[in-house]
């Protein structure tokens, strides 16, 4: 009988046996180093987001305070006397008004020249 060559075996299975583990080795490095990454990735958007509903917050403040300020521009109150100073407004006298009619089909109501006052 002629002797088998155990070293060859040997060696293939240490290489095979020794591949295997440092393979898985390389896997758990790279699943940590993307556990890491993806924790980072969280954490900076988890700042982010919160920022956002921060200024979210504060614009919606500024937009009611926006919209209390309209109204109270808009009075009719605070808007007639205005009027009257800076431009010099003033009630229209009963000649000067001008009363629209609702007329039949192809009838239009008065215009402004037949308004003028009777004397």
């Amino acid at each position: 009988m002629a002797a088998r060559p155990t070293t060859s075996r040997r060696d293939s299975r240490s290489s095979g046996g020794l591949l295997l583990p440092i393979t898985l080795a390389i896997f758990v490095v790279i699943s940590a180093l993307a556990v890491v990454q993806v924790k980072n990735e969280h954490r900076r958007l988890t700042v982010k987001a919160e920022a956002l509903r921060v200024d979210n917050e504060r614009l919606d403040l500024e937009w009611a305070q926006l919209q209390l300020e309209e109204a109270t521009l808009a009075q009719a109150a605070r808007v007639e006397p205005i009027a009257r100073a800076q431009f010099g407004l003033v009630e229209p006298s009963a000649w000067q008004t001008i009363q629209a009619v609702q007329g039949a089909a192809g009838v239009s109501p008065p215009s402004a020249a037949s308004a003028e006052p009777k004397r």
